[in-house]
């Protein structure tokens, strides 16, 4: 089941909030667990035990660290927890990736390729295993105490508004929220206007310039045009998917009282990479940094360890997004960057670039980025990069031509717009412009219902 779904809107929603509303406090969590559940098995009923799984193990290995005070024995609980985690991703994420990447080496090699049946990834499975890690780490940390109501922490691994696809969060800051949390008219209002933004985002735009960017990705030989226009369809789809799906669960999240952090930041407006991680996807980036840049050694190993670190966080972060070696390349290029604006400015010092001229470039290596990222091989983005590079023709293909209509400029040009007007938008929420979000939320409503089915963008990873 996804938010933008009829039966989401008009069955499962209302079903839950009427019900939730009507609950007393005592048995909250409870219901909370019973509807998620329901949430996630709608897809796959079966992996819903995967789910369970890795929710009670978590329990149990977090009770096991809290309980001795003999360090090893914490930490081989703590490894222990950490591996089995990582072994359910591996296998069901990583699998299929690693064996194809080893047939297709056997077969340079002049071998039979093994057979090896294809394993189907669980929706989610990366942002609860995320979510089960930094529970452990955070207990052997002392950073938070383990949970005593298992209701309480099953519900938070599972709870429906961030559990296929984020944001990623961690158990302390939501621990007191599930002992404690205000309900208010206010707070559900509020709640109910950030999902409509959200959900706007996702139908409205990110739906309407999607087809741009798949018939550029799906072109043999993309020209210059061709390529630059679907790269920068993908840009403004995927920040509008995964932005209006993050303001979705964090409006749902308030509408029955729980506080999520905020998850994007204005991040197309940023002035390097460095400032792009810390705008984009922040629940993710600060995850990254607590859990595996700091347990690399940060950097407090010398300056060339620090860059090395930088490095490896994101390309381990590439490839925690797909197994597919075009996410590697991802990860692999933001980690260089990143390196080379620390190298840069400890050597340098600040860029003196005027702000707009050092914005401008970063988004020319986020899309750079981005080719990559969507492409679905290697040979996919090298087209792609050889259409951005004029290598291919200049001029608009006709096959590319039958997609372009004026709604989908149109709305691609009113998303950069909103992409840079945000700042503004943001500081005049409060005002009359709130009252024009609930004809356009049911323009998209309407739009839904018209429209073939467009999954989240995020919840492939």
């Amino acid at each position: 089941m996804v938010f933008s779904s009829n039966i989401f809107l008009f069955a499962f929603l209302p079903i839950f909030l009427l019900s939730y509303y009507l609950t007393p406090w005592r048995a909250k969590s409870f219901l909370i667990l019973l509807f998620s559940y329901f949430f996630y098995a709608w897809w796959r009923p079966d992996f819903l035990g995967l789910l369970v799984a890795v929710t009670l193990m978590s329990y149990v290995i977090a009770l096991a660290i809290d309980h001795t005070s003999i360090e090893a024995k914490r930490f081989r609980w703590l490894t222990a927890g950490v591996t089995l985690n990582l072994l359910a991703l591996a296998y069901f994420k990583y699998a299929n990736f690693g064996v194809a990447s080893f047939n297709a080496a056997l077969k340079s090699a002049g071998f039979e390729p093994i057979e090896f049946a294809h394993v189907i990834l669980p929706i989610g499975l990366s942002f609860y295993i995320f979510h089960a890690i930094s529970y452990l780490v955070d207990i052997y940390r002392k950073e938070a105490p383990p949970a005593r109501n298992l209701i309480d922490f099953a519900a938070f691994i599972a709870l429906f508004p961030h559990l296929v696809a984020g944001p990623v969060l961690r158990y302390h800051l939501l621990a007191e929220q599930f002992r404690s949390r205000v309900h208010s008219m206010t707070r559900f209002s509020r709640g109910s206007l950030i999902f409509m933004v959200g959900f706007c985002k996702k139908v409205l735009i990110a739906d309407t310039v999607a087809p741009l960017a798949d018939a550029a990705f799906a072109l043999p030989a993309p020209t210059l045009v061709d390529a630059w226009l679907g790269a920068g369809a993908y840009t403004i789809q995927l920040f509008f998917d995964f932005s209006g799906y993050t303001d979705m669960a964090i409006g749902l999240a308030l509408m029955i009282g729980f506080v999520f952090p905020e998850n994007f930041n204005d991040p197309y407006t940023s002035r390097s990479i460095t400032e792009f991680w810390k705008r984009w996807h922040m629940s993710l980036s600060n995850w990254l940094r607590e859990y595996l840049y700091v347990s690399l050694g940060g950097n407090r190993k010398g300056v060339l360890r620090t860059y090395i670190n930088l490095f490896l966080t994101m390309l381990l972060g590439g490839l925690w997004h797909g197994a597919n070696w075009t996410f590697v390349l991802w990860g692999a290029w933001h980690g260089a960057i990143l390196a080379l604006e620390r190298f840069l400015e400890q050597r340098y010092g600040p860029s003196r670039l005027p702000d707009w001229l050092r914005v401008m470039k970063t988004m020319l290596l986020v899309i750079i980025g981005w080719v990559m990222f969507r492409a679905l091989d290697i040979e996919a983005a090298g087209r792609m990069f050889a259409g951005m590079g004029g290598l291919q023709g200049w001029a608009l293909s006709a096959p590319m031509s039958w997609h372009i209509t004026p709604e989908r400029l149109s709305i691609g040009l009113l998303g950069i717009v909103l992409v840079y007007a945000m700042p503004w938008l943001k500081r005049h929420a409060g005002g009359p412009l709130r009252y024009a979000i609930l004809p356009l939320f049911l323009w998209a409503v309407a739009t839904l219902s018209a429209q073939s089915f467009t999954p989240f963008l995020y919840f492939q990873f």
